[in-house]
């Protein structure tokens, strides 16, 4: 068994979409980034990639590569499955935590975690998704950012 930690966080911008967990989040605000910034998938990503030793995402899909701009998360996000199967290693389950002040997002819980378990080929139970606020505290409390932090549980597949 191995356990991964995500953590990414990105500006608000106005102009800028606001997606999360590759669902469309209606605010007045989005998130910046080289690709679509989705804070939820580069955490979730980042905790898959480090409990099963294979870097960042900073190394797989670099900021300063013109193919990432504007990408899905979602599409890198397949990519890094495959690279999971291909290691021999299942995903047990998956918590995260978004922090923000606002939008309140749980209604689109249920969505994000359908988006992320169609993608990992992974049970909708085995996917947990919660907020907190900041409490007005720094950047997030002041509405100028969002943080995702992931915890992941793999499993080496036995052959």
């Amino acid at each position: 068994m191995k356990i991964g930690f995500g953590y990414d966080i990105h500006p608000l911008k106005s102009g800028e979409n606001l997606i999360l967990g590759g669902e469309q989040i209606t605010f007045e605000k989005g998130l910046e980034g080289h690709s679509d910034a989705d804070v939820i998938v580069h955490a979730l990503m980042d905790a898959l990639l480090g409990a099963s030793g294979q870097g960042d995402i900073g190394i797989l899909f670099p900021d300063n590569d013109p193919k990432f701009k504007d990408i899905s998360s979602l599409y890198l996000l397949k990519e890094v499955k495959e690279l999971l199967d291909f290691k021999k290693y299942d995903i047990c389950n998956i918590d995260i935590t978004v922090v923000l002040e606002k939008p309140k997002i749980s209604r689109y819980y249920s969505a994000i975690k359908n988006n992320i378990a169609n993608i990992l080929q992974l049970p909708f139970e085995n996917i947990n998704i919660k907020s907190s606020t900041n409490e007005g505290l720094g950047i997030i409390g002041k509405e100028q950012a969002i943080a995702v932090f992931c915890v992941v549980l793999l499993d080496s597949v036995k052959t």
